[in-house]
């Protein structure tokens, strides 16, 4: 397995851990459709949570949620539209889109949670 994609997953184990102590209701993990991917989609009181989580090891190459650019972010909306349109939840639920990040290793980490990231 390539190291990002170890790094990606251990970052996603660290932010569902970290999601769930803090009272969220996982829902799906690694969603797919055939617009995309969302990383992890939560519940919070009535609230869905779209939530995208990155990882990186250090800093060397700047925060890990500066690599969330437009385009990611037009997609991650349309994925999460479908998801609701699909689970007939569209214009019923408040939605909100997060961002996660994880620096570090399993070990070693930091995690910054940042609601209504876009």
């Amino acid at each position: 397995m390539k190291s990002h994609i170890k790094t990606g997953r251990v970052g996603e184990s660290l932010a569902l851990s970290y999601l769930k102590n803090k009272g969220y209701k996982i829902l799906e993990t690694n969603y797919k459709n055939l617009i995309g991917e969302i990383d992890i989609i939560a519940k919070q009181k009535d609230c869905i949570v779209f939530i995208e989580v990155k990882t990186s090891a250090s800093l060397k190459y700047g925060q890990p949620k500066e690599r969330i650019n437009f385009y990611k972010v037009k997609k991650i909306k349309n994925v999460a539209t479908l998801y609701l349109k699909q689970k007939l939840l569209f214009n019923k639920v408040a939605v909100r889109f997060d961002c996660i990040e994880v620096i570090g290793d399993t070990l070693n980490f930091e995690i910054e949670h940042l609601e209504n990231a876009f």
